[in-house]
Protein backbone atom coordinates (compact mmCIF):
# COMPACT_ATOMS: atom_id res chain seq x y z
CA UNK A 1 0.00 0.00 0.00
CA UNK A 2 1.56 3.47 -0.72
CA UNK A 3 1.46 6.02 2.02
CA UNK A 4 1.79 9.27 3.13
CA UNK A 5 0.54 11.59 5.79
CA UNK A 6 -0.91 15.40 5.14
CA UNK A 7 -2.86 17.64 6.40
CA UNK A 8 -6.47 18.73 4.21
CA UNK A 9 -7.49 21.79 3.19
CA UNK A 10 -10.44 23.87 3.90
CA UNK A 11 -13.43 24.15 0.79
CA UNK A 12 -12.83 27.89 1.00
CA UNK A 13 -9.08 28.27 -0.16
CA UNK A 14 -10.00 24.91 -2.14
CA UNK A 15 -12.32 26.93 -4.35
CA UNK A 16 -10.12 29.51 -5.02
CA UNK A 17 -7.44 27.42 -5.64
CA UNK A 18 -9.84 25.87 -8.57
CA UNK A 19 -10.69 29.34 -9.89
CA UNK A 20 -6.97 30.37 -10.39
CA UNK A 21 -6.37 26.93 -12.01
CA UNK A 22 -8.92 27.32 -14.33
CA UNK A 23 -7.73 30.55 -15.23
CA UNK A 24 -4.32 29.50 -15.75
CA UNK A 25 -4.01 25.77 -16.86
CA UNK A 26 -4.48 26.29 -20.99
CA UNK A 27 -1.07 28.12 -20.35
CA UNK A 28 0.61 24.85 -19.98
CA UNK A 29 -1.87 22.32 -22.02
CA UNK A 30 0.87 19.56 -21.44
CA UNK A 31 1.08 19.74 -17.86
CA UNK A 32 -0.51 17.09 -15.47
CA UNK A 33 -2.97 19.47 -13.01
CA UNK A 34 -4.18 18.17 -9.59
CA UNK A 35 -7.37 17.06 -9.55
CA UNK A 36 -9.24 19.39 -6.86
CA UNK A 37 -10.34 17.02 -4.48
CA UNK A 38 -6.63 15.53 -4.43
CA UNK A 39 -5.15 18.99 -2.77
CA UNK A 40 -3.04 18.19 0.25
CA UNK A 41 0.10 19.39 2.16
CA UNK A 42 2.59 16.71 2.36
CA UNK A 43 4.08 16.38 5.67
CA UNK A 44 5.94 12.68 5.53
CA UNK A 45 5.71 10.70 2.22
CA UNK A 46 6.12 7.25 3.52
CA UNK A 47 5.74 5.20 0.20
CA UNK A 48 4.96 1.33 -0.40
CA UNK A 49 4.28 -0.63 2.93
CA UNK A 50 3.17 -3.96 3.71
CA UNK A 51 -0.69 -3.79 4.83
CA UNK A 52 0.63 -5.44 8.12
CA UNK A 53 3.09 -2.35 8.44
CA UNK A 54 -0.06 0.36 8.13
CA UNK A 55 -1.55 -0.87 12.11
CA UNK A 56 1.74 0.30 13.33
CA UNK A 57 2.30 3.16 11.56
CA UNK A 58 -1.41 4.22 12.55
CA UNK A 59 -0.79 3.27 16.06
CA UNK A 60 2.62 5.30 15.66
CA UNK A 61 1.06 8.28 14.50
CA UNK A 62 -1.20 8.37 17.16
CA UNK A 63 1.04 9.18 19.54
CA UNK A 64 2.41 12.49 18.00
CA UNK A 65 2.11 15.44 19.68
CA UNK A 66 2.24 18.65 17.82
CA UNK A 67 0.51 21.94 17.89
CA UNK A 68 -2.04 23.97 15.36
CA UNK A 69 -0.63 26.64 13.42
CA UNK A 70 -2.08 29.19 10.79
CA UNK A 71 -1.07 28.25 7.36
CA UNK A 72 -1.64 31.23 4.67
CA UNK A 73 -1.24 30.32 1.11
CA UNK A 74 0.04 32.91 -1.15
CA UNK A 75 2.22 33.16 -4.36
CA UNK A 76 3.35 30.71 -6.50
CA UNK A 77 6.86 28.76 -7.86
CA UNK A 78 8.75 26.34 -9.74
CA UNK A 79 10.39 23.60 -8.50
CA UNK A 80 13.73 23.08 -8.68
CA UNK A 81 14.31 26.04 -11.22
CA UNK A 82 11.67 28.21 -13.34
CA UNK A 83 14.51 26.88 -16.26
CA UNK A 84 14.21 23.57 -15.63
CA UNK A 85 11.00 23.22 -13.69
CA UNK A 86 8.87 20.25 -13.06
CA UNK A 87 6.55 20.88 -10.43
CA UNK A 88 4.57 24.44 -10.14
CA UNK A 89 3.03 25.00 -6.57
CA UNK A 90 1.45 27.65 -4.08
CA UNK A 91 3.68 28.69 -1.67
CA UNK A 92 3.09 28.53 2.35
CA UNK A 93 3.68 30.46 5.11
CA UNK A 94 3.05 29.19 8.74
CA UNK A 95 4.09 29.70 12.24
CA UNK A 96 7.47 27.02 13.29
CA UNK A 97 4.99 24.56 14.11
CA UNK A 98 4.37 23.47 11.10
CA UNK A 99 7.80 22.28 10.35
CA UNK A 100 7.89 21.30 13.88
CA UNK A 101 4.74 18.84 13.87
CA UNK A 102 6.31 17.23 10.47
CA UNK A 103 10.00 16.89 11.96
CA UNK A 104 7.74 15.07 14.86
CA UNK A 105 6.17 12.13 12.26
CA UNK A 106 9.80 12.02 10.55
CA UNK A 107 10.83 10.84 14.01
CA UNK A 108 8.30 8.97 14.91
CA UNK A 109 8.02 6.71 12.03
CA UNK A 110 12.06 6.56 11.81
CA UNK A 111 11.57 4.58 14.88
CA UNK A 112 9.75 1.76 12.55
CA UNK A 113 12.61 2.16 10.34
CA UNK A 114 10.89 4.22 7.80
CA UNK A 115 13.73 6.70 6.33
CA UNK A 116 14.31 10.44 7.59
CA UNK A 117 13.62 12.87 5.39
CA UNK A 118 17.05 14.06 4.02
CA UNK A 119 15.99 17.56 3.22
CA UNK A 120 14.49 20.31 5.04
CA UNK A 121 10.81 20.48 5.35
CA UNK A 122 9.79 23.35 2.39
CA UNK A 123 5.58 23.81 2.64
CA UNK A 124 3.96 23.93 -0.77
CA UNK A 125 0.75 23.19 -2.21
CA UNK A 126 1.47 21.43 -5.70
CA UNK A 127 -1.00 22.09 -8.35
CA UNK A 128 0.73 20.62 -11.86
CA UNK A 129 3.50 18.18 -12.91
CA UNK A 130 5.55 18.52 -16.19
CA UNK A 131 6.09 14.44 -16.32
CA UNK A 132 7.48 12.71 -13.68
CA UNK A 133 10.14 12.87 -10.57
CA UNK A 134 11.34 14.46 -7.95
CA UNK A 135 11.10 18.14 -7.61
CA UNK A 136 14.54 18.55 -6.69
CA UNK A 137 17.77 19.53 -8.72
CA UNK A 138 19.33 16.29 -10.37
CA UNK A 139 22.50 16.11 -12.98
CA UNK A 140 20.11 15.29 -15.94
CA UNK A 141 17.96 18.84 -15.38
CA UNK A 142 17.95 20.33 -18.51
CA UNK A 143 15.56 23.57 -19.72
CA UNK A 144 12.05 22.41 -19.93
CA UNK A 145 9.21 24.40 -21.62
CA UNK A 146 5.88 22.31 -20.49
CA UNK A 147 5.57 25.62 -17.48
CA UNK A 148 7.57 28.66 -20.29
CA UNK A 149 4.08 29.99 -21.44
CA UNK A 150 2.40 30.24 -18.02
CA UNK A 151 5.44 31.76 -16.09
CA UNK A 152 5.53 34.00 -18.95
CA UNK A 153 1.62 34.86 -18.51
CA UNK A 154 2.06 34.94 -14.52
CA UNK A 155 4.74 37.36 -14.84
CA UNK A 156 2.15 40.04 -15.93
CA UNK A 157 -0.44 39.28 -13.25
CA UNK A 158 -0.04 40.40 -9.21
CA UNK A 159 0.63 37.28 -6.63
CA UNK A 160 -1.79 35.75 -5.99
CA UNK A 161 -3.45 35.23 -2.30
CA UNK A 162 -6.00 32.25 -1.30
CA UNK A 163 -6.58 32.84 2.39
CA UNK A 164 -5.33 31.27 5.51
CA UNK A 165 -6.49 28.15 7.44
CA UNK A 166 -5.47 27.07 11.02
CA UNK A 167 -5.89 23.08 10.90
CA UNK A 168 -7.14 20.67 13.56
CA UNK A 169 -5.75 17.59 12.76
CA UNK A 170 -3.51 15.63 10.05
CA UNK A 171 -4.41 12.39 7.97
CA UNK A 172 -2.51 9.15 7.18
CA UNK A 173 -3.34 8.94 3.26
CA UNK A 174 -3.42 5.91 0.87
CA UNK A 175 -2.49 6.47 -2.93
CA UNK A 176 -3.32 4.72 -5.83
CA UNK A 177 -1.95 5.26 -8.92
CA UNK A 178 -3.41 4.87 -12.34
CA UNK A 179 -3.03 6.26 -15.77
CA UNK A 180 -6.04 8.88 -15.05
CA UNK A 181 -4.22 10.16 -12.26
CA UNK A 182 -3.51 9.36 -8.30
CA UNK A 183 -6.61 8.46 -6.27
CA UNK A 184 -5.81 9.22 -2.52
CA UNK A 185 -8.15 8.40 0.64
CA UNK A 186 -7.70 9.23 4.08
CA UNK A 187 -7.31 6.11 6.31
CA UNK A 188 -6.95 7.55 9.72
CA UNK A 189 -7.38 11.01 11.42
CA UNK A 190 -4.95 12.53 13.62
CA UNK A 191 -6.06 15.37 16.03
CA UNK A 192 -3.52 18.52 16.86
CA UNK A 193 -3.63 20.42 19.84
Amino acid sequence: MRIFVALDIDGAIRERLIRFVEAVRNFAPDARWMKPESLHVTLKFIGEQPDRSVDRIRQTLSTVDASSTGIHFRNYGFFPAPKSARVFWVGMEAGPQLAALALSIDEKLFALEIPRETRAFSPHLTLARSGSGAPHRSKSDRSNRVFQHLQEKLSALPQPDFGSITPNDFFLYQSQLSPKGSTYTKLARFALT
